[in-house]
This record gives structure tokens, sequence and C-alpha cells, in this order.
């Protein structure tokens, strides 16, 4: 197996080390969509990636590794983040988008609850799921600062408060509760952070 190959055919910008790392965490995703993390080994992801599997060893150790590096290249997606010129509207969106992401792909909620998993035991995991929702959290807060500048918020809401609430009744029945998360579930949260946020439930200053 080549180092330098490429599954999709075309060329990455960044060079060889990029290309490479691509085509693993490509191979990465459609190995965990097919097997699950019980499934995934070293050797089947450098078989699908075409890196040879002393690389794959060499550069992430184990597949703990592999599934960190995964969930870094995920933390740089883009969900889209709303601007209706509504906050009740924009949460509402933004919550969607969330079940949406992880109805849809099979793959990333894989990810998400493998990093879960693994993060009671493994610091890189822990850290890694860390950094993820805290950039994810940072980010989306740009919601509430649209609100905030329309008055609709006191100018001292923490916006990464709010879209914490918003997300936590999502991921709680999704890993914890482990039942079906849909458009009501996302639609109830974006209401009840509204009126919280509404309130002055996430203001910095009492």
């Amino acid at each position: 197996m080549s180092e330098t190959a490429n599954t999709h055919g075309s060329r990455r910008p960044g060079g060889r080390t990029a290309r490479t790392r691509e085509a693993v965490l490509d191979a990465v995703s459609v190995e965990l969509g097919e097997a699950g993390y019980a499934g995934l080994t070293m050797e089947n992801v450098a078989r699908r990636s075409g890196v040879h599997v002393t690389t794959v060893y060499r550069r992430w150790r184990s597949v703990e590794g592999l599934v960190v590096d995964l969930l870094t290249r995920l933390g740089t997606t883009q969900l889209p983040f709303p601007d209706t010129g509504a906050l009740g509207d924009d949460l509402r969106d933004f919550a969607r988008s969330i079940v949406a992401l992880y109805e849809s792909n099979a793959t990333v909620r894989a990810l998400i609850e493998t990093v879960v998993a693994a993060a009671t035991k493994n610091p890189r995991a822990s850290e890694a799921l860390h950094d993820f929702f805290a950039d994810r959290n940072q980010r989306a807060a740009v919601i509430v600062e649209r609100a905030v500048a329309r008055g609709e918020l006191a100018r001292d809401t923490d916006g990464v408060e709010v879209i914490s609430a918003l997300a936590a009744p999502i991921y709680y029945r999704m890993l914890v509760s482990r039942r079906k998360i849909d458009t009501a579930l996302a639609d109830r949260a974006a209401r009840a952070t509204y009126t919280a946020a509404v309130n002055g439930a996430y203001r910095t200053e009492t």
C-alpha cells in the first residue's frame, strides 16, 4: 500500500502529510459507519485508506487516537448559525439543525457516542470532547450576540450558556436516556431556552 494513496482520486492541499491524514480519517469515518467502534481496527483503516499500516500505527498509535483525530476534524465543520432576525426562531432552527445532523448521519452520531464513552478512561478523548463542544458553543453564541444587539436580551447575557442550555436536552436524550431525538424535542428545547434567556436566567450580573 502507498502512504500517499488518495481514495478520492484527487490531490488535497497541504502536502503529503495532509493527504495521508485525510485518507486515513475518511477511512475511519467509513469503518465506523459500517462496523461501529467494536469493529474498528488499525489494519482495516490502513487497508481502506491505502496508507501503510506502520504509518497508521506510528502517527495515531491506537484506535482511540484515530477516533480523537476524527473528532478534531469534525470540529472544523460548520453547522449553520441561523439569522432570521428573531431569537426564538434562531434557537429553534439551530436546535433542529443539531437533531438533523445526528439523525441523518449515523457516522457522526457513532463518533460522538464513541468519544463520550472513551472520555471516561482516555485523557486524550476527554480533552478532545471538551474542546469540540467548547469551540462549537463559542461559535454558535453569535446567535445570542445578534439578539443582544437587537435589544432582545440583556447586554450581559452569556451566549455560551444559552447555547449549552439549548443543546443539553438533545445530548441528554441521545447519549444518556438513549431515546429518539426529533424535531419536537428541538422545538421544546428552543422554547424553554428562549423563555429562560429573555427572563435573565443566563445573565452574568445579578
